[in-house]
């Protein structure tokens, strides 16, 4: 049997929609939840792992760098890029409690390191894996 398929109509409201409920989430938790749920229109049995965030954070993905290049194994710990020497907060939500609090900075973000680490935009599945492990680190 196969599975039934999304009309592109119903695939841009469910984008609009996570748009706009990740525009609204103000915690770490809500943001979560919004890409597990953006997610889960691909894999509808998706559940965040933070496991699977930290190998994904901590992996190089066949190009120079991986997330910890520049935030360090340890997201509790402060970072520097790798080419710049700017300095970087902690990525770990116990360590720093901005992190995941600004919808529009984590799209940022995510927008700007998945194309420096993978050569792409990271996926939904794999943004809820990161922001899985950074909101359980100690």
């Amino acid at each position: 049997m196969s599975k039934p398929r999304l009309s592109l109509r119903h695939c841009l409201a469910l984008v609009l929609l996570c748009a706009a409920a990740l525009a609204q989430a103000e915690t770490p938790q809500q943001i979560l939840s919004v890409y597990e749920s953006a997610a889960r229109v691909q894999a509808p049995a998706f559940s965040a792992s933070a496991v699977r965030g930290g190998d994904f954070f901590r992996n190089k993905h066949g190009r120079e760098w991986s997330c910890a290049s520049c935030h360090t194994g340890n997201p509790v710990d402060a970072g520097k890029h790798a080419s710049t020497g700017k300095a970087i907060q902690p990525m770990a939500v116990a360590a720093n409690a901005e992190r995941f609090t600004q919808p529009n900075k984590v799209e940022k973000w995510f927008t700007r390191n998945c194309k420096d680490v993978l050569g792409r935009e990271c996926s939904a599945a794999e943004k809820a894996d990161v922001v899985a492990f950074l909101s359980t680190v100690k």
